[in-house]
């Protein structure tokens, strides 16, 4: 996987240092950031999770062996955050049942990683480790609260109130993409198969995909008709809309709509003052047409359904750090866990 992205140097930087390794399922993206947040090595590898979890685990431990060897930062790195998907313990430092890593179902992946790097590691759902990371460095860095939505294959979420990140006590805090937001009983399912009438079910990029083939199945017009269905994707949708596309406009619109209704209830709990969309599937972003129209939609929908106080002190806005929002986050809690010890 190559590496564009633009490091400090070591001279500009300000020690100690902090791993953020943030771990998917098909890739590995380890970053060495220092105190301010500053990236000065990064290394992304392959996951090959067919191979387990202890496999891949012992090339992060290599790669982390040989950066800071070639940088000579040995001992300059005290702790480590370390991400993965969920379900998971974080007390136990275990991967419970993460659907992308169906082998590494009850791996105990922070005893084995810190037995070959020695040092303290702090455990993140990576969604929490990436909603750290736009609150220490991103779009939320002048909040002490914020509300992160990660918009992919699924929704995840992550939730920092008074500059605490909300974990939870069945380590499932902040998994907003499992809020309710349709009671019906033929409401839509996840793409997982359960969670009737989930916000993941609507604002994710498979629900997307799934109501689009099944809008096409029914003869709704649309020139996605000339896609096999396996290309039916969000992206393709987006790519529909972009042209004029009836059908994949109204998908866009609707998909703001449910994100309204869910962020309204998010905000109504927790007033975090900021909430943060970030991932893949945001319709081309803040500098698209498509984008923005997503953007308005969710904010007028909003405002429809809030209190104009609440309203005029929310903020609804992309994420700004892209992919690097997951070791970031996790670098930076490692930073925060090293200077403030807590607890999970």
């Amino acid at each position: 996987m190559p590496d564009t992205r633009e490091l400090t140097p070591i001279e500009h930087s300000k020690a100690p240092y902090y791993w953020g390794i943030d771990v998917g399922g098909t890739g590995i993206k380890m970053g060495l950031v220092d105190s301010e947040g500053q990236t000065v090595a990064f290394e992304a590898i392959q996951t090959l999770a067919d191979d387990g979890g202890p496999a891949a685990i012992e090339r992060v431990s290599k790669h982390v062996s040989l950066m800071e060897e070639s940088l000579g930062l040995k001992g300059q790195v005290p702790y480590v955050g370390l991400g993965a998907p969920g379900p998971m313990d974080l007390r136990l430092g275990l991967l419970v049942e993460p659907p992308q890593l169906p082998k590494w179902h009850g791996y105990g992946i922070v005893e084995d990683l810190q037995k070959r790097i020695e040092r303290p590691i702090i455990f993140l759902n990576d969604a929490n480790a990436a909603a750290y990371g736009e609150f220490w460095v991103g779009g939320g860095r002048t909040s002490a609260s914020m509300l992160l939505l990660t918009l992919g294959t699924g929704v995840g979420g992550g939730i920092v109130n008074d500059n605490q990140l909300i974990n939870g006590v069945n380590s499932f805090g902040s998994e907003c993409g499992h809020i309710v937001v349709d009671s019906r009983d033929d409401a839509r399912l996840c793409g997982w198969g359960g969670g009737r009438g989930q916000l993941e079910a609507y604002a994710s990029a498979t629900g997307v995909a799934i109501e689009a083939r099944k809008r096409l199945e029914e003869g709704v017009e649309s020139t996605l008709r000339e896609l096999p269905s396996e290309r039916v994707t969000s992206k393709a949708v987006y790519l529909a809309a972009l042209k004029g596309d009836q059908m994949a406009v109204e998908l866009v619109d609707e998909t703001a709509y449910w994100l309204g209704v869910g962020i309204t209830s998010l905000v109504h709990t927790l007033d975090p003052g900021v909430v943060v969309l970030g991932g893949a599937m945001n319709f081309g972003g803040l500098h698209d047409p498509i984008g923005q129209r997503f953007l308005r939609g969710i904010v007028e929908e909003f405002k429809r359904r809030t209190f104009e106080q609440v309203f005029e002190g929310t903020k609804i806005e992309f994420a700004t750090l892209g992919s690097d929002a997951g070791f970031l986050g996790l670098a930076g809690y490692a930073r925060r866990e090293h200077t403030f010890p807590t607890s999970i």
